[in-house]
């Protein structure tokens, strides 16, 4: 008898867990909850895929950048410094080698435009320094360098030889260690480079309209066009980020400084202690804006309002 209940009160229990009957609607809101649920994994997979190709092509860009930086380093490292031997003559082949890499270093593009501007003197041996020290700061240790009885190339007498103690007044050898410009690689160069879009200045990789009058106040920013007419521009650091910077000191067709606000020219200066640009390389910049879409009509150029041609150097 007691068997006989225990089993009836069984039967009862899974009676009571057996679920509801299921509606129409119930099974349809439960089969939307379930398409939705595998939309969204499938859409987290897509991303999380797409998040580690992203993460190793920056990885192979970054690789690629670090790579050009250390053969343009090892490069530069062997044309001023490392080839000098005292005790063994350097030999004709190995001196016209270097002599034609540190021109080029300094001339590239050169042969695109006959009008292009090179780096001024005092800049160029900056842009021969493996380091990239401030050229207006080299140009001194270069001066004193002169002054002195050595058999010794500059960058060997200021890194290696006797020059490597010397600590000038005007500039010392901590404000030369300090101020190296930054000289950007194929890859750092693009995040600077602006296009005309309707007449305003954007940035080609973000799409952010050029706005100077966002930035602290007292900033300066300036710009250089390459010989292949492509236009960079980003706020000017002394000592740290200069013309030289955009184009690793190659040469330019313009140079200077300019203001824009939310992607329209106010103004451009053809300003440059690096590149020297003459009244010339400002005019040939703006017929390039004009080519472009750029309305002249009020931007200040030099001293100057655009209200002609700009071959007539407004």
């Amino acid at each position: 008898m007691f068997f006989v209940l225990t089993c009836q009160f069984r039967m009862k229990q899974m009676d009571l867990l057996q679920p509801f009957p299921k509606s129409d609607l119930q099974s349809t809101q439960q089969k939307g909850f379930f398409e939705a649920t595998m939309a969204a994994v499938k859409l987290q997979k897509v991303y999380r895929s797409y998040r580690t190709r992203r993460r190793l092509a920056d990885s192979a860009v970054a690789a690629e950048e670090l790579w050009w930086k250390a053969i343009e380093y090892a490069r530069l490292n062997r044309s001023t410094t490392a080839f000098f031997n005292f005790f063994e003559p350097e030999k004709p082949s190995s001196r016209w080698s270097r002599i034609s890499w540190n021109a080029s270093k300094v001339g590239k593009g050169l042969v695109k435009d006959a009008k292009a501007r090179k780096l001024a003197f005092q800049h160029w041996i900056e842009a021969i320094d493996p380091r990239h020290r401030y050229g207006h700061n080299l140009s001194m240790y270069f001066g004193e360098w002169c002054r002195r009885d050595t058999q010794h190339p500059f960058f060997y007498w200021l890194d290696v030889g006797e020059g490597k103690v010397v600590d000038l007044d005007e500039c010392p050898r901590s404000k030369l260690r300090q101020e190296c410009i930054a000289y950007l690689g194929p890859q750092e160069r693009g995040r600077y480079e602006y296009i005309i879009v309707d007449g305003k200045l954007m940035n080609k990789q973000s799409g952010d309209l050029l706005d100077t009058t966002e930035e602290v106040t007292g900033s300066k920013w300036i710009f250089v066009m390459s010989t292949s007419d492509k236009l960079y521009a980003g706020e000017k650091k002394k000592g740290k980020f200069h013309h030289s910077s955009f184009l690793a000191g190659g040469v330019t067709l313009a140079a200077g400084r300019l203001v824009a606000e939310r992607g329209k020219l106010k103004s451009v200066s053809a300003y440059s202690g690096h590149y020297r640009p003459t009244d010339e390389n400002l005019t040939i910049f703006l017929a390039f804006l004009q080519r472009s879409g750029v309305n002249l009509e009020d931007v200040q150029a030099g001293n100057f309002l655009c209200r002609t041609s700009p071959e007539r150097l407004c």
